[in-house]
């Protein structure tokens, strides 16, 4: 047998998870449909703007920058191997020693470049199975302004959000 306030609360927490997981299906639709319009019109920076002029936030571009990334290990292993024994660890498998990769990758990115510098030398090489490409896809932020939960709670509750595709909750006066 349920507690009352126990149904209540089950009640209430089902709702909710209902009503966020329809949100969040949208959400993931408009991102898409949003980072497509950033990508095929160069546009980096739009304002959310209520039908009445309000400036509710920004959505913005963000470009990942492109980090050293190990593409090939084994070419890795055997220029690490040739040029800097001391970072090779052999056990069952032979490898570079990760705060060596680390250091080096961290050392590539800071220049942009798959060269290193040797310290002794001074000569620069090209260190193989290595290449300097993004790690993770353009995306988008959207940072809401000052004020802007209430000023867009207030226009959806009078039908100004209505041509957008947006649940439209009718019932009730207040949404916290």
């Amino acid at each position: 047998m349920n507690h009352p306030d126990m149904a209540n609360l089950a009640l209430e927490e089902t709702a909710l998870k209902t009503v966020i997981d329809a949100f969040t299906n949208r959400l993931k639709e408009v991102r898409a449909d949003m980072q497509a319009a950033l990508d095929t019109t160069g546009v980096t920076r739009c304002d959310a703007t209520l039908p009445d002029g309000t400036k509710v936030g920004t959505v913005s571009l963000t470009n990942p920058k492109p980090t050293a990334t190990v593409t090939d290990p084994d070419l890795f292993l055997k220029w690490v191997r040739t040029h800097s024994p001391a970072n090779i660890t052999t056990r069952l498998v032979t490898e570079v020693r990760p705060a060596y990769t680390t250091a080096l990758l961290a050392e590539m990115t800071a220049a942009g470049v798959t060269e290193v510098a040797d310290r002794d030398t001074g000569v620069v090489e090209e260190v193989p199975g290595v290449e300097i490409r993004a790690t993770r896809s353009r995306t988008h932020s959207a940072r809401p302004a000052d004020g802007a939960l209430e000023a867009i709670l207030a226009a959806w509750r009078t039908g100004q959000l209505a041509h957008l595709n947006l649940p439209q909750l009718t019932a009730g006066e207040e949404v916290a």
